[in-house]
């Protein structure tokens, strides 16, 4: 992980909604960048949110997440009081710039994505298909596995939720 060791004092992330298209380079390069720009794209994008994390000085956002309202995989779980089933919130495709990793950046957009999904979006839980490499980084954020790990071509993957 790479630092720029720059210190953000509260107020200069600048986190709002940015269009599909404006995901893509971050995407590309940090999620997949021996694959076509193409492979990062959804087919879903257009019925998503999409933020975008800035910093002064920069006119790209420097870390990017997408979000879709998606059920949970393979099992649906009652509320407790057996009214209605769980309403989820998936969020995809979520990358920094190597640069500013390490500075909180990631982690105001991720808490970000959890109150969004709960005050707009009415969502119970939240959840995605994390990189086993990155498990722990959102345990630490209070996320927990769930389900069987998997594979995406060469990488190991797990399911992660937080209730919300």
């Amino acid at each position: 992980m790479t630092s720029n060791n720059s210190i953000l004092t509260p107020g200069t992330v600048d986190i709002r909604s940015i269009k599909s298209t404006d995901t893509i380079p971050l995407r590309h390069s940090v999620l997949w960048p021996h694959a076509p720009a193409s492979y990062v794209c959804l087919p879903e994008d257009e019925e998503g949110a999409h933020l975008g994390a800035f910093v002064p000085g920069t006119v790209s956002p420097v870390c990017i997440i997408s979000m879709f309202v998606e059920s949970l995989p393979h099992v649906e779980v009652p509320r407790a009081d057996d009214s209605d089933t769980i309403k989820a919130v998936r969020f995809r495709k979520f990358a920094c710039d190597p640069t500013y990793q390490g500075q909180g950046i990631g982690t105001l957009l991720l808490q970000h994505v959890f109150l969004m999904a709960k005050a707009e979006l009415l969502a119970d839980v939240v959840w995605c298909d994390a990189r086993l490499s990155s498990a722990s980084w959102y345990e630490k954020r209070g996320m927990r596995p769930f389900g069987e790990k998997f594979w995406k071509g060469s990488i190991e993957y797990v399911r992660m939720r937080i209730d919300v």
